[in-house]
């Protein structure tokens, strides 16, 4: 699905598109969009350690593959405050992954192919789970202990 187009100017111009998008779409901050770029580098690197033939033949990236990946890199860049920061930015669930990354197709930033839809986002996880949990404590289970018998 997604791919960068490579370009010398690839900063300057991916700015400036955010800038345009922002103004037809300000439901997400403009810092969200430098995160699912650098989220989709870190996706297809890490993707590469694992599936080396593949990503060797194409950068292809599923939406799922990349919602996976935004999880790993938010945790990575984040740690317990991931949910907080991508809050802040107005993203709230992975659809708005989705939504941020089809602004970004249609500037031409990233490239999708026929197979690939914005339901590929959708409901792959809670945001609680994702970001919250991780950092949860562990609940203690004492082992049961036996019942009092008092002496008669």
């Amino acid at each position: 699905m997604l791919s960068h187009r490579s370009n010398c100017m690839q900063d300057l111009d991916f700015s400036e598109i955010v800038n345009q998008i922002y103004k037809e779409d300000p439901r997400f901050d403009r810092k969200a969009y430098a995160f699912i770029r650098h989220g989709l580098d870190h996706t297809v690197k890490e993707l590469k350690k694992t599936n080396t033939e593949r990503l060797a033949r194409t950068h292809h990236v599923t939406g799922q593959e990349l919602v996976q990946g935004l999880r790993q890199y938010a945790l990575d860049q984040y740690g317990p405050l991931a949910k907080t920061v991508l809050n802040s930015w107005g993203v709230q669930q992975c659809s708005d992954f989705g939504d941020i990354v089809y602004n970004l197709i249609e500037y031409n930033v990233f490239s999708k192919t026929e197979a690939d839809c914005r339901e590929d986002f959708a409901n792959l996880y809670s945001f609680e789970e994702a970001f919250v949990s991780p950092f949860l404590p562990a609940t203690r289970r004492h082992p049961p202990t036996a019942p009092r018998v008092e002496p008669t």
